[in-house]
């Protein structure tokens, strides 16, 4: 069992900062990545960024230059996000990835006034 917990979600106005942290407990040895994923009222669940257990990162297109995850400790990872929009509004949910299975975690809401 994998359980998966984000905080850091919040208001913030548009040009501004939050730090998103995801705390992974449980059987959490040979995940293969962790990440974020968002989705929007009205629309799909979509991929935010990734970080392997070897430390190698990806992320999307729309966020490049904006976020940054990085990996705390073998337990916890954070997701940097800075210069926020209205258009990043969304709920964000932390993904485990562990033998080709996705554990989720509950999501953090991230609101972005303009």
């Amino acid at each position: 069992q994998v359980q998966l917990v984000e905080s850091g979600g919040g208001l913030v106005q548009a040009g501004g900062s939050l730090r998103l942290s995801c705390a992974a407990s449980g059987r959490i040895s040979s995940a293969s990545s962790m990440g974020w994923y968002r989705q929007a009222p009205g629309d799909a669940r979509e991929f935010v960024a990734s970080i392997t257990s070897g430390g190698t990162t990806k992320s999307a297109e729309f966020v490049k230059g904006r976020f940054a995850i990085s990996r705390d400790n073998a337990n916890m990872v954070s997701l940097q996000m800075n210069n926020l929009t209205p258009e990043d509004t969304a709920v964000y949910y932390c993904n485990l990835e562990k033998y080709g299975m996705d554990f989720w975690g509950t999501g953090t809401l991230v609101t972005v006034s303009s």
